[in-house]
């Protein structure tokens, strides 16, 4: 057996894993048997090829980490195999040094241009081939080492930014995209293979020209051509459909020895956050309201008290009005000149006084009533009376705005089940008013009307028309709310308490803007069972 196939033969149980592979080249045996005696039994794998083509075989079936090889050799030369192999990405890594007699310095010159590492001239000495041969398999292992860590190092900056949530895009020197991560993607409608090389700014512009969207894009420009970081707080990025979406991004320039190659748009959707604020922003809106709603149930609570006290205080005075009124009635009855044109109304209008008085009583005894919350004094009442004399107790208020009350109420229309002085009360607030609402009105001559009609079986509806200035474009919202008024002198309660007083009587109270100018102010009665 040749001494080729015993060497073979002694080393074929060697485990690929646990020695580094040396391919060694040459086409004189005892340069091999040299050769091998002088690496043998350092951990090495080591294997031989006899001529160029036979090493370019087993380079490509074994991948060792590093070929000693002779340069003179008949057919395929070592120069011609080096080429090869650098030539081949699967075995362009594999290091290469030349042994060879040729020493002379264009031939060390073609053999480095044509890859290879090193250069060792025959003969050669042991410890300088091992020394060699060290010194490039460590660098081998560096170099491995180094190109699996830089893989891992790109692999996790893959995965890190493909499970950002923002969106990134590299772009180079002119704006065009190099990069971009599914997020960016994702969000804009694209794919990535459709992203890559596109204009990022002319893309998301379209069609649109350089209006708005060009400003709100205006700062990955300037980072761009001026080298300026930029962050935009605020703004709108485009879908491939054109639609647009709330976004924050900031955008770095890529600077390599001062010169501007490119930026990083980084942006992140604000959908959810804009929808959240104004959400937040909804709620203290609403605690506001609840707050304002709070100082006025306060605010009325002080009131209910100070109406207790004054319905105490003015009911005497009331009492004695009326009391002075029976009794100036009495004094005229014994006069002389009864036929006196003014005695008539004198006498008519101590009786309205009186009449007053009593009615004025009657309203504080219900405030007081009111405040107190007792049950409701409801009897049967007859609509037509009830309004007609509530007509007649703003006669005065009427004929001092120089306008007319009309009615148009049905003598017919059936009972209803109510407190009269408190529907009076509704009825004489609405109509007051009205008239203000009409005083200084070109209107004014058509005066205020008050109609009745049957509504929905159950109920009597009433209502109060006016032809004056209208009511303000928020007044849906505000209008029974306790002290809103649109008045210069008003206290904003006269309608919250009407309101009150209507759903208290089970009823409901609502508006209307009369198509022609002013308002219609409604409200209904139950009927009697």
């Amino acid at each position: 057996m040749s001494w080729f196939k015993m060497y073979l033969a002694e080393h074929s149980t060697e485990s690929p894993e646990d020695s580094e592979r040396i391919l060694l080249v040459d086409d004189n045996p005892t340069n091999l048997q040299v050769l091998l005696q002088t690496l043998n039994g350092r951990g090495y794998k080591l294997l031989i090829a006899k001529n160029g083509e036979s090493a370019l075989r087993i380079a490509h079936k074994a991948k060792p980490a590093l070929v000693l090889l002779d340069i003179m050799m008949p057919g395929m030369d070592g120069y011609e195999v080096c080429r090869q192999l650098k030539e081949d990405p699967a075995t362009s890594k594999i290091t290469v040094i030349f042994l060879s007699a040729l020493d002379d310095t264009k031939d060390k010159v073609r053999g480095l241009e044509t890859g290879a590492v090193d250069f060792i001239s025959k003969p050669f000495q042991a410890e300088e081939v091992i020394a060699r041969v060290e010194t490039q398999l460590k660098i081998h292992r560096l170099e491995q080492a180094l190109s699996a860590r830089n893989r891992q190092l790109e692999a996790d900056k893959a995965n890190i930014l493909e499970s950002m949530n923002e969106g990134i895009f590299g772009l180079d020197s002119r704006g065009h995209i190099t990069f971009a991560n599914a997020a960016a993607a994702s969000m804009l409608g694209w794919s990535i293979d459709n992203l890559i090389g596109q204009g990022l700014i002319a893309m998301m512009l379209g069609e649109a020209g350089d209006g708005a969207r060009s400003q709100n894009l205006a700062p990955i420009q300037v980072a761009l051509n001026k080298g300026v970081s930029k962050a935009v707080e605020d703004t709108l990025f485009w879908h491939k459909d054109g639609t647009s979406f709330p976004v924050y991004y900031s955008c770095t320039p890529i600077l390599e020895e001062d010169k501007i190659t490119g930026a990083v748009v980084v942006f992140r959707d604000i959908t959810e956050r804009k929808r959240n604020q104004e959400a937040l922003q909804k709620a203290l809106d609403e605690l506001d309201q609840q707050k304002d709603k709070l100082t006025h149930v306060s605010r009325l609570s002080t009131m209910g008290e100070m109406a207790a006290g004054f319905a105490h205080e003015v009911n005497q005075p009331l009492t004695a009005i009326s009391n002075y009124a029976q009794v100036a009635k009495r004094m005229m009855t014994r006069l002389e000149h009864k036929d006196d044109p003014m005695y008539d109304s004198i006498y008519e209008a101590m009786d309205k006084i009186n009449t007053q008085a009593r009615r004025a009583g009657e309203i504080i005894a219900r405030i007081r009533s009111f405040v107190k919350k007792p049950d409701h004094v409801l009897s049967s009442v007859d609509p037509h009376k009830l309004l007609s004399d509530t007509v007649k107790l703003a006669e005065v208020d009427a004929r001092n705005n120089h306008m007319e009350i009309h009615m148009d109420v049905p003598v017919d229309l059936p009972a209803v089940k109510v407190d009269p002085v408190q529907i009076q009360q509704v009825a004489l607030n609405l109509i007051r008013n009205g008239m203000e609402a009409m005083c200084d009105s070109e209107n004014r001559h058509i005066g205020v009307w008050v109609k009745a009609e049957p509504f929905e079986e159950r109920f009597v509806k009433v209502s109060v028309i006016d032809r004056g200035y209208g009511l303000a474009d928020d007044a849906e919202e505000k209008l029974f709310t306790p002290f809103y008024t649109t008045k210069s002198d008003g206290m904003g309660i006269g309608l919250s308490v009407c309101h009150s007083i209507i759903q208290s009587h089970n009823g409901r109270m609502s508006f209307q803007r009369h198509p022609e100018g002013g308002t219609i102010f409604e409200f209904t009665m139950p009927v009697v069972d």
